[in-house]
């Protein structure tokens, strides 16, 4: 029987977020290990889930070492980074010799010493077990990816789904394409285009023109003669690195020439829409004049500048605010604000409080807005999606939470840790029905989608600001290529 390692650090870094992802941060929940990692994930629709799937239909004893995961925020501080690489990677060396091994990377990793983060722990693990063991890892559709981490790796899949409802699938492709490898069945060859492009965050939708006609594009040349992949990946805008930006990753089973011919053909096509990949939200006001006159609900008001996906903090106030000035309709949104719900929690289910809710931070979008309310339930914050939402995740823990009733008759759920609305079971569990709500405000652009668009009768798009904001003119940027489109009349050969 072969014998596959599975292991990884996962993480999403927002470069303008001045929160760091710290060893604090790593241990509360976000580190598992061993048996921790079958017991959390084998039965998930993540890429790990994918990886288990695919080693028992294949008869392959997979083991898994450490994961490492926690909502995006900042970058991962070296500290935090250099133990939890050290670990993997002395258990790594400790229990082989490998057949394969099975990476669970984002790709938009970054650390305070490292730019290109997932590239860095591709190419040790790379070193590590040398160069005739097969090496797969799945990538997150906003991975920005480093010709480093292409290097390292055998096979490099890439989720084509944005809200990320595959990521299972390709996890199963991945665990596929490096046992035949180790077999010595196929022998892939990657190459990467890199595409002096950035997409607007709010024209990620795959299910959307123009992505969705670019994913049609890489699976034509997926199925072209001899190819085992092709990926149209979408990159992540909120990290200041030397390869944000998108790209094209095609592998061949054998030929360089032909694999090089398959990534340029979907790339070319990629850069024809760059100007279509650009895109406007509403501004609040206005979002809030469409939501109202709706005859009735849910419309679902996409808050991009708080985009926990994308690195936020999940406390800004700027659509709330705003709706309670103009007395708008009844509301629901998510607040991180650990604070106030405290001060709820204390209080006790039925009791009375006046706070001021979010709006915590440094890079808090709004300010901290007075509410009177009472207090409807308290709960731990615990609460599992059964189905392949956005990523795949099955269990979530928002930390110690409170649902707050406000007398304007607007629900507010607050909890401890910032969790993506990416899962109606985060309102579901604390006894709050999102359908009832004639608004809701969900903290992001593509991973709500997977959750609310079942219920929404209208999605709108909020330009709000905030460290996710979709007019990336709003931030400076340091170390990204130039020239960059649509930041500069950048140039690529078609």
């Amino acid at each position: 029987m072969m014998r596959f390692a599975t292991l990884g650090l996962y993480h999403e870094a927002n470069t303008f977020s001045p929160l760091k992802a710290d060893r604090r941060l790593f241990a509360g929940g976000g580190v598992v290990r061993n048996s921790e990692i079958i017991r959390d994930y084998a039965e998930s629709a993540t890429t790990l889930g994918g990886y288990f799937t695919a080693a028992r239909r294949l008869g392959i004893g997979i083991e898994p070492i450490l994961f490492a995961f926690v909502t995006p925020i900042g970058a991962i501080t070296e500290d935090a980074f250099e133990s939890l690489v050290g670990e993997m990677l002395a258990e790594l060396e400790a229990r082989g010799p490998w057949d394969g091994v099975l990476l669970n990377l984002h790709g938009a990793a970054v650390a305070e010493h490292l730019h290109d983060a997932d590239g860095e722990i591709a190419a040790r693990v790379r070193r590590l077990v040398g160069p005739n063991v097969p090496v797969g890892a799945v990538l997150d559709l906003h991975a920005n990816v480093s010709r480093k981490l292409v290097d390292a790796l055998t096979v490099t899949l890439v989720y084509q789904t944005n809200p990320h409802v595959d990521a299972k699938e390709r996890g199963i492709d991945c665990t596929e394409l490096i046992a035949a490898a180790a077999r010595g069945e196929i022998r892939p060859v990657q190459s990467l285009v890199p595409l002096p492009l950035v997409v607007n965050i709010a024209r990620q939708d795959t299910a959307e023109e123009p992505m969705a006609e670019l994913m049609a594009k890489a699976r034509e040349v997926a199925g072209w003669p001899g190819m085992l992949s092709a990926s149209v990946v979408e990159g992540f805008p909120y990290a200041d690195v030397p390869q944000m930006g998108m790209s094209c990753i095609a592998i061949h089973d054998g030929d360089e020439f032909e694999a090089t011919v398959a990534a340029q053909e979907l790339a070319n096509q990629v850069w024809k829409r760059r100007s279509g990949l650009q895109a406007r939200g509403h501004p609040v006001a206005e979002a809030l004049d469409l939501a109202c006159e709706e005859s009735r609900g849910p419309v679902v008001l996409l808050d991009v500048g708080d985009n926990i996906g994308g690195g936020a903090p999940g406390d800004s106030t700027v659509i709330l605010d705003a709706a309670l000035r103009r007395g708008a309709p009844p509301l629901v949104q998510t607040l991180w604000d650990p604070d106030s719900a405290r001060q709820c929690i204390e209080a006790g289910e039925g009791a009375a409080v006046h706070l001021r809710v979010g709006a915590k931070h440094v890079h808090s979008a709004g300010r901290p807005v007075p509410v009177h309310g009472t207090v409807r339930t308290v709960s731990d914050g615990h609460f599992e999606e059964p189905t392949a939402t956005h990523g795949g995740f099955r269990f979530f823990d928002q930390g110690p939470t409170a649902v707050l009733d406000t007398v304007d008759g607007h629900t507010l759920v607050i909890g401890s840790k910032a969790v993506m609305n990416s899962s109606l079971q985060q309102l579901l569990s604390v006894g709050v029905d999102p359908a009832r709500y004639h608004i809701v405000v969900a903290k992001g652009v593509n991973s709500p989608r997977a959750a609310y668009g079942a219920i929404a009768r209208l999605m709108l798009v909020v330009d709000t600001d905030g460290v996710t904001a979709m007019n990336l003119d709003r931030f400076t940027y340091r170390h990204r290529r130039k020239p960059l489109y649509p930041f500069e009349a950048a140039e690529f050969p078609e």
